[in-house]
């Protein structure tokens, strides 16, 4: 696969989706563990559908997340529901690699995305969610400085119990680098 340096970090790097990782992103979208905190995970995910999608993305502000010593891809990111007028933007994230949780990677592409965005995008307004359950999203969110600003109380239902979705937004003037 070709990975390209469309924004560099100190350990890993956004480059453009490839559409030939279709099968290492399919094999990370049907993996419970991974796909427990994304609105994926009572999807079907195969490869041709996968492929589709990542056409898709590949065209958009998605990013994968790969890291710079030896080039292995770990995730994704990328900014959803761009808004140029109003110069606002959703992000979604999430990291694959299960044995790269919890190292911090998650916090630097998100800020490696945040900063492309107010640089070359001309992004003001980032909003991020996260489910109440997810409490290693939640810490990174709020670390980078994403505020909280309203939740939706009992909206997803996991594993026959209902938790709630947090929303959090970040400014581009509170942003640090």
């Amino acid at each position: 696969m070709a990975y390209y340096k469309k924004v560099q970090g100190k350990r890993c790097y956004l480059s453009p989706i490839d559409c030939e990782d279709y099968k290492l992103y399919t094999a990370w979208l049907n993996d419970p563990e991974v796909t427990e905190n994304l609105t994926l995970s009572d999807k079907v995910i195969t490869e041709s559908g996968e492929r589709s999608i990542l056409e898709t993305l590949s065209r958009e502000h998605s990013y994968t997340i790969v890291l710079n010593e030896g080039d292995q891809p770990i995730g994704v990111c990328g900014f959803h529901v761009v808004d140029q007028r109003n110069r606002t933007c959703e992000i979604g994230i999430f990291i694959g690699e299960k044995n790269h949780w919890g190292k911090g990677y998650g916090t630097e592409a998100i800020r490696l995305l945040i900063g492309y965005g107010i640089d070359y995008l001309n992004l003001h307004s980032f909003l991020i969610s996260v489910y109440s359950f997810n409490k290693r999203g939640y810490k990174c969110y709020t670390g980078l400085g994403f505020k909280e600003i309203g939740t939706r109380r009992k909206c997803i239902r996991q594993k026959g119990e209902y938790h709630d979705m947090i929303y959090l937004d970040m400014l581009a003037e509170e942003f640090e680098r």
